[in-house]
């Protein structure tokens, strides 16, 4: 539970005392001050919530140390009190930075509903200034939907990574959304207001990557016509996301080594280096520790990126999020493509939770989006789904299990079973059979064929009981190759 602290300045120690009485009844640890010096210590020392100070006090006045007292303690809510006062002083003391202004006696339910409304005031005004920025961005389309087990303790790995300036590596499929993690890392950060600049490593020639990530001198070589200040100086201040990390050649890995360890970069062309504020969120879908072992990947680097990590599961493992997640895409695909539909009906929400999504969110996103531009009703309808093949009337009796290694087997004489759902799985099934027969039993190298994690292909090994390769012939008991 989080502790709410609150700072009690009064030069009367009756009404310090009943204050502090007071709000530690209602849940604040409390800190009382006599005089302005004594609560500007507090100020410096400590982080408070609440502020109530009187106006008169011996030395500095209330209104006049008011200023230095938001300075200090920006998130706070203060509070001025005075038995002397009269509107043209509440107003100074607004003015100078109070939330309110409460004339002695004052009741303790008028101080608490005073504290209540600043609070519910300050969240609303929070609210209002982040979805400010995140209209302004254009990055709304996105959202972490936490419904299932496993992203929930990714959003809790996300709260706890944005209160510091510590690097995080999110790993996890092509598609997953990490970059939706590392923007939402940085918008729950004290850096929110500072810029977030994304980069794919991959998509930089070789050749251009120092300038870019640097900046360069004008004149430092052919066609630098101006100075180039570089991804690292524009995100001073603020976040830069190093997307497909692992695709950095050999000679970049040691340069950004450095500038991690140093704080500071030298552009191309430059004598001197600059320093640079700037915290580095990482994301990659290669299996990291498998590069440091071939030698691709520079294992100093990889222990400098991989301080705080958090691994985004595939949309497969988590069909529990694709109902909610398909709600808010579609939401902001109507606005970004000015069409409205009803609401996903239980139909398509089931098909779309059968399927497997090997391009995970990305997919569905897409799918959607073609879904909507297709409809012509006021429906999204099975048939738009880029993944739906010709149905059948539907059958009332029920339909026989297809055997797992052949995903063609009907369901039901003179037709063909059309359940996503069962051949989804019996494809899953023998997909992985043939990995692990491929690589030997290796459940490393399978899951990197496969394009799943390790945990998640042991889960599927388990709940499928697909028997382990036989060590003399190289095969599974079922004999596939």
């Amino acid at each position: 539970m989080t502790v709410r602290r609150a700072l009690v300045i009064d030069d009367e120690e009756g009404v310090r005392s009943s204050l502090c009485l007071l709000l530690g009844d209602e849940g604040y640890d409390t800190c009382a001050a006599g005089d302005a010096s004594a609560a500007l210590d507090w100020a410096r020392r400590e982080t408070f919530q609440v502020v109530l100070c009187d106006v008169r006090m011996k030395g500095r006045s209330g209104l006049d140390v008011l200023p230095e007292l938001v300075a200090l303690q920006p998130e706070a809510i203060v509070l001025v009190m005075s038995a002397y006062g009269d509107v043209q002083q509440a107003l100074e003391a607004v003015r100078r930075g109070a939330y309110d202004y409460l004339s002695k006696p004052f009741e303790a339910e008028e101080l608490m509903l005073a504290i209540r409304k600043a609070q519910e005031r300050e969240q609303l005004e929070r609210e209002n200034r982040n979805l400010r920025r995140e209209l302004g961005s254009g990055r709304s389309k996105r959202a972490l939907i936490a419904a299932s087990e496993g992203m929930k303790q990714v959003v809790d790995l996300v709260e706890r990574a944005a209160e510091y300036k510590t690097t995080v590596l999110v790993t996890g499929e092509s598609g997953v959304g990490k970059e939706v993690v590392a923007r939402t890392i940085h918008e729950l950060s004290d850096r929110a207001e500072q810029p977030f600049i994304a980069i794919n490593c991959g998509a930089i020639p070789e050749s251009l990557l120092e300038s870019e990530f640097f900046g360069h001198a004008r004149g430092a070589f052919t066609g630098a016509n101006e100075a180039k200040a570089g991804l690292f100086r524009e995100a001073d201040g603020g976040t830069l996301f190093l997307d497909e990390i692992g695709e950095l050649p050999p000679g970049m890995q040691v340069k950004l080594l450095r500038v991690l360890q140093e704080e500071e970069v030298r552009p191309v062309g430059e004598p001197k280096p600059i320093h640079v504020d700037v915290r580095i969120l990482a994301a990659t879908a290669r299996d990291l520790e498998g590069e440091v072992a071939t030698g691709r990947f520079r294992a100093d680097l990889y222990y400098r990126l991989n301080v705080f990590r958090v691994v985004v599961p595939p949309l497969r493992e988590r069909p529990e999020d694709i109902p909610p997640l398909a709600d808010h895409l579609l939401e902001s695909l109507m606005r970004r493509v000015g069409k409205s539909v009803a609401p996903i009906g239980a139909d398509v929400l089931a098909a779309l939770r059968a399927y497997a999504w090997p391009g995970n969110v990305r997919e569905l996103e897409n799918a959607l989006e073609r879904a909507l531009i297709l409809a012509r009703g006021p429906e999204l309808t099975l048939d738009l789904l880029p993944f739906a093949e010709r149905r059948a009337t539907p059958r009332t009796e029920p339909e026989a299990q297809p055997e797992p290694d052949d995903p063609d087997t009907s369901a039901a004489e003179g037709g063909e079973d059309l359940s996503i759902k069962r051949r989804g799985r019996a494809l899953e099934e023998r997909l992985i059979r043939l990995a692990l027969a491929r690589t030997r039993g290796n459940r490393t190298h399978a899951a990197r064929v496969l394009e799943m994690s390790p945990r998640a292909l042991q889960y599927k090994i388990k709940e499928y009981a697909i028997e382990p390769l036989n060590p003399v012939s190289g095969r599974t008991d079922t004999g596939e190759q």
